[in-house]
């Protein structure tokens, strides 16, 4: 009852392009070495599928509480109570619609997060044609994931009912693994920067898999699962591939794009640079699109960002004003004014307006550096931040001497 205030306009949008979304979980290899990703694809339109929920089980929580340093007894109510009705607008599952090749986006996470916490931007991609991979890192930077080890007892008697996700095989237990935080004294950056060049390893292993599967080799999903990925075969253009990510995820792009050629081009959501070692920068070849919010640079961090400046290789950026950080995850479109603001999870601009900025500029710029023969192209002045929302480049004022 008392989430009827208003529910209309709190949910994650639907996606906007022309094709239905499903999506579905893929883990490879059952130990924290394999490969987790949730995947966002278009889809056969079928009556009565079902949409995920967005948390998809209590761990998540616990997890999230554990990143904010909240009780989780009391974090788990409060988080259940605003978010634990909502769905993800994609049918779970559903049948991929096979139409020519997709083309590829991976998608790495912010801190603290996981592989649905930016559905909102993965299921507008997969409406306009992608399909795109959202990891699950399991580099402990992650508020919760999980991976399994063998269980030696062969009997096993915890109800499988109450599990949000089943293995194939009985002997397998759930393992969880929570956000680690940075210890007292620790070297952040050494820390980070194994972080992300972990971040990057598995934003590669999941496309290598996608390139199995596109070649018609099975894969064998370590949860159970009526997905069909052999009709995936031959259905991604593997010339066009992109990487997306958030702060964390926005320093695993730049990262990415450096150890892996095949990815044509990077789009960094509100980049944390902290992460990266500047000495990878002149090895980064391909285009990069910095979108980032108003509340959240600084002169540091932008600076870094305009190391990776080129007079060839195309590098652009802008500001969308009003926006904070939370602005590019989902929780931006659960939160009422009020919570919303005290959370800092919504800024001072509609988190519609400001997600569809950034889902219009990514698109135009995918579509340029892709190649694509789309209408994308409608967007391209956003990508020059030519919008009453947009700064071109940057709102943070620079001193002179520090560049």
């Amino acid at each position: 009852m008392g989430n009827s205030v208003g529910q209309n306009s709190l949910g994650i949008p639907q996606g906007k392009g022309p094709h239905q979304v499903g999506c579905t979980d893929l883990m490879v290899g059952h130990t924290v070495q394999g490969s987790f990703f949730r995947l966002y694809y278009p889809c056969q339109t079928s009556e009565g599928s079902e949409e995920p929920n967005w948390i998809p089980c209590r761990e998540y929580f616990n997890g999230l509480a554990d990143f904010m340093k909240m009780s989780r007894a009391l974090s788990e109510r409060i988080f259940n109570y605003l978010f634990g009705s909502y769905k993800i607008p994609a049918a779970w599952n559903a049948s991929f619609k096979t139409e020519g090749k997709y083309p590829v986006v991976i998608f790495s996470h912010g801190l603290g997060a996981f592989r649905t916490l930016y559905s909102a931007i993965c299921v507008e991609l997969a409406s306009q044609g992608f399909i795109v991979a959202a990891v699950e890192h399991r580099d402990e930077s992650a508020s919760s994931t999980f991976y399994y080890k063998e269980n030696s007892k062969t009997k096993q008697c915890h109800h499988a009912s109450k599990k949000a996700f089943k293995p194939v095989s009985d002997n397998l237990v759930e393992e969880w693994m929570y956000y680690r935080p940075l210890k007292t004294g620790e070297n952040e950056f050494l820390l980070r920067n194994n972080q992300v060049k972990q971040r990057a390893d598995e934003c590669i292993r999941a496309l290598e898999l996608l390139i199995d599967i596109n070649s018609g080799n099975s894969v064998e999903n370590t949860l159970q699962s009526e997905f069909d990925w052999s009709k995936l075969k031959n259905s991604m253009d593997l010339c066009r591939i992109a990487v997306m990510g958030h702060s964390f995820g926005g320093a695993t792009v730049i990262e990415c794009l450096c150890k892996e050629v095949k990815f044509k081009c990077g789009v960094a959501l509100d980049t944390w640079m902290l992460p990266l070692n500047e000495e990878i920068f002149q090895d980064v070849k391909q285009p990069i699109f910095f979108i980032n919010s108003e509340k959240f640079q600084w002169a540091e961090n932008i600076i870094r960002m305009k190391k990776l400046d080129s007079a060839v290789i195309p590098r652009k950026m802008i500001t969308i004003m009003g926006a904070v950080h939370q602005s590019f995850p989902d929780f931006t479109f659960l939160t009422g004014n009020w919570i919303g603001k005290m959370l800092k999870l919504k800024g001072e601009i509609d988190p519609h307006i400001a997600m569809d900025l950034c889902k219009k500029a990514s698109l135009a710029f995918l579509q340029r550096h892709l190649s694509l023969e789309r209408d994308f192209n409608q967007w391209d002045h956003l990508i020059d931040g030519k919008d009453d929302h947009l700064i071109p480049g940057t709102n943070v004022t620079l001193l002179q001497s520090s560049i």
